[in-house]
């Protein structure tokens, strides 16, 4: 069976056990089981840690794994990132009280409070930046009011949490972090994990993508067409009345209502657009 850590809390648990329902896969628990079998697909999926997950694939104990790219990065462990997942993005960057440093050369001898000791240690000496890391648990904002730190390394979201401490980001972004499906050299090439893979890009692809149906007079057929050209080409049917088809094509999400205003006013009508829940491309 293919062995796969999915994140038991946080903010990556929910949507990775929400695409994983979507490409098919069990993963409704009963209660607060760590292991979940799906004998149906030959898979086990254990609920762990998010931070351990890196660890845990690393080590070979797991096939597979759903974790954050900055996790996996901090983690130090022999696992690569096999697929983006697209979701819990977030941005890792360096934040200072207010107007006391713009740039990273100012970080040169300072203490840095995180909770990723690897990442950032591993991004000061890529730059040739000399400075101390302070390893905290959890939130680390208060450290430099607290006199533990001169500045943080942290996620950033929205910004508030640290505004609200009187921080401010300041050089470039760390990493651009988001959800990511990792796995090892040794087992990339597994065949349960190729399928995952499979299933996983197409519920990403649904994602991606409507589905819009529409009639259209059949002299106008060419022009819907350059509107929505499908993936090979619209399924185009006819309908009771000969002078207009019934057409259906894919299209990206984000230019489903472009695409209904620029299909309206070429004639085509009653024009519908319907969320795709998995495909295959």
């Amino acid at each position: 069976m293919l062995r796969i850590a999915v994140p038991n809390k946080g903010s990556l648990s929910e949507p990775a056990t929400t695409m994983l329902a979507e490409a098919g896969y069990r993963t409704r628990r009963s209660g607060r089981e760590l292991v979940l079998v799906d004998d149906a697909n030959q898979v086990e999926l254990f609920f762990l840690r998010p931070r351990d997950i890196a660890v845990y694939v690393g080590q070979g104990t797991v096939h597979a794994g759903v974790t954050g790219r900055d996790l996996l990065l901090d983690s130090g462990v022999e696992a690569i990132e096999h697929l983006p997942l697209g979701f819990a993005r977030s941005t890792f960057r360096f934040a200072a009280p207010a107007g006391t440093m713009s740039t990273l050369a100012d970080i040169e001898g300072k203490r840095v409070a995180t909770s990723y000791d690897v990442l950032v240690r591993n991004f000061l000496a890529e730059q040739g930046i000399n400075a101390q890391t302070v390893h905290l648990d959890g939130a680390v904002e208060s450290s430099v009011q607290l006199g533990v730190a001169d500045l943080i390394a942290d996620v950033v979201e929205t910004g508030s949490t640290l505004r609200a401490a009187g921080l401010e980001t300041f050089g470039e972004p760390i990493l651009a972090s988001e959800a990511v499906l990792i796995t090892t050299e040794q087992y990339r090439d597994e065949p349960g994990l190729a399928t995952l893979v499979r299933r996983l890009e197409g519920v990403l692809r649904a994602r991606s993508y409507v589905l819009v149906d529409y009639d259209i007079p059949m002299n106008r057929l060419h022009l819907a067409s350059e509107i929505t050209p499908g993936i090979e080409s619209p399924t185009v049917s006819p309908l009771q009345n000969p002078d207009w088809v019934a057409v259906r094509a894919m299209v990206p999400r984000k230019d489903a209502n472009r695409v209904m205003d620029e299909l309206y006013a070429i004639g085509a009508r009653a024009i519908l657009v319907s969320s795709l829940v998995a495909c295959r491309l």
